[in-house]
């Protein structure tokens, strides 16, 4: 059988999504990152993300960290729990390579699969 994991525009939290979050959510947090999560009433899971200056002054660097996010949840998203995430990056995440990273989010992701 032939799988194809998209990454709608259903499953990005809007603005007010976010405030809904940042109020009522349960907070997991470690020396890369913060993933503020809560149940919702959908039928999938939702993602949001945040990657500040701070974490690097280049977009371009912002932009990848954000992409590899966005395909780490995009593979797991039909085994995760149906809630809403936030992930906050730190900078330490931009002096990591790109495979450490993956092995990063997909650790982050198994806490909240099914």
């Amino acid at each position: 059988m032939d799988r194809r994991f998209f990454f709608k525009k259903k499953m990005r939290l809007s603005n007010t999504d976010f405030m809904k979050l940042f109020k009522k959510s349960t907070k997991f947090e470690n020396n890369q990152l913060i993933v503020l999560s809560c149940l919702n009433s959908l039928s999938f899971a939702r993602l949001g993300i945040i990657v500040s200056k701070k974490v690097s002054k280049h977009a371009y660097k912002r932009n990848l960290i954000k992409r590899i996010i966005r395909e780490s949840f995009r593979c797991v998203n039909y085994n995760l729990l149906y809630m809403d995430f936030i992930i906050i990056v730190k900078y330490i995440v931009s002096k990591l390579d790109k495979t450490r990273m993956h092995k990063i989010f997909q650790h982050v992701w198994m806490r909240y699969c099914k």
